[in-house]
């Protein structure tokens, strides 16, 4: 990855207390007054928005760019991330990222097509409860009524489309997530990377989304798959340094120790001890109700967990009982990092127009 990656702020301390900030991209830098980073906990929420390109433009200041991309909405201590799927329907793994970082989805249909029933099924085996959608072009709620049924979207809010109001809607319930109470606080924390680079002068940058847990400045984090640990030299949220990452913030890791060139996407930085990193995974599967037939041993399919989307071949299957529900042993090519318990999405890309398979609960 380029150290001209946008969307992150990195910031260089000297002795007066002066910070130079680093934009990126044809932007020139600045300096300004350093404050110390923050104590407190900003509300952010994350939201895949499926639609048209660049539909997102109104709902947040574009960020990082890649087969993601990311757009940024901030008022007072509120912030909002917005994930498109950049190279969907060509890059079906671009739809899983936006929708696996997602703790709400916007769903714009413009035509009721295979797309629109793809969609819809990884939303479904992604669990993802919380959501709108946006009819345009005359579709009516009765046309794609029978389409969801029974499906997660079944429950999303129909919204007119009216991008100004959406923002604000978005910015309102993100002032209200509660991310920061609960077990899952207390509980060593785990960041998922899916952009890093170098940036001259402060070394490796790594961007993800906290899954679980805390991360606290100055933490010594392994590197999931890898043996290789790492110290966490800053945090930033949104342009603002902090101490503290919890669930559902969106940050920027500086990390000393490592180079940008030994990480990858959906490499996991962590204190928790409970993780498994293996390349085989058994578990017990459940395919979408229109998949047309039992899985077979030898068949390849893509597993998708957090920022993961890993070739598999199946090992061992399983069919007795319901078809539907197999045993599964997946062969992957490199390791996944998960906890016990995790579902993961299976994906065959040699599907055609369905290839969303189902989801596989991780021993």
């Amino acid at each position: 990855m380029s150290e001209t990656c946008p969307g992150f702020l990195i910031l260089l301390v000297n002795e007066t207390r002066r910070v130079t900030e680093f934009t990126g991209v044809h932007r020139p830098a600045k300096t300004y007054l350093h404050e110390s980073p923050t104590l407190y906990a900003m509300s952010n929420l994350n939201v895949a928005v499926i639609g048209p390109p660049q539909y997102s433009k109104d709902l947040g200041k574009m960020g990082t760019e890649s087969d993601i991309t990311f757009f940024n909405a901030k008022k007072e201590d509120t912030t909002v991330t917005v994930i498109e799927p950049s190279r969907y329907p060509e890059k079906l793994s671009s739809l899983f990222y936006a929708i696996s970082m997602a703790q709400k989805a916007i769903l714009v249909v413009d035509e009721i097509n295979a797309q629109f029933g793809e969609t819809v099924l990884m939303l479904h085996c992604a669990g993802l409860k919380n959501g709108v959608l946006v009819l345009r072009n005359y579709i009516t709620p009765e046309q794609v009524a029978p389409l969801i049924k029974g499906t997660v979207v079944e429950g999303y809010t129909i919204s007119d489309d009216d991008r100004m109001r959406l923002r604000e809607s978005l910015l309102e319930e993100a002032a209200k997530t509660d991310e920061k109470a609960g077990e899952n606080v207390s509980k060593p924390g785990a960041m998922v990377i899916d952009h890093f680079f170098p940036v001259k002068g402060i070394g490796t940058v790594a961007l993800g989304s906290v899954v679980r847990g805390t991360i606290r400045r100055h933490d010594n984090l392994k590197v999931l798959p890898t043996p290789k640990t790492a110290q966490l030299r800053s945090i930033q949220k949104h342009d603002d340094d902090a101490e503290i990452a919890y669930p559902g913030d969106r940050v920027g890791f500086a990390l000393k120790g490592i180079e940008a060139d030994e990480l990858d996407r959906g490499y996991v930085l962590t204190k928790d001890e409970s993780l498994t990193a293996s390349t085989t995974l058994h578990g017990r599967g459940e395919l979408i109700r229109y998949w047309p037939g039992p899985l077979k041993e030898n068949m390849v399919l893509y597993v998708g967990h957090w920022m993961q989307f890993l070739p598999g071949r199946l090992a061992y299957v399983n069919n007795s009982g319901d078809w539907h529900r197999p045993e599964l042993t997946v062969k992957t090519e490199k390791e996944l990092v998960y906890p016990s318990g995790a579902r993961a999405i299976l994906h065959y890309l040699e599907g055609g127009k369905l290839r969303v398979v189902g989801t596989l609960t991780l021993e």
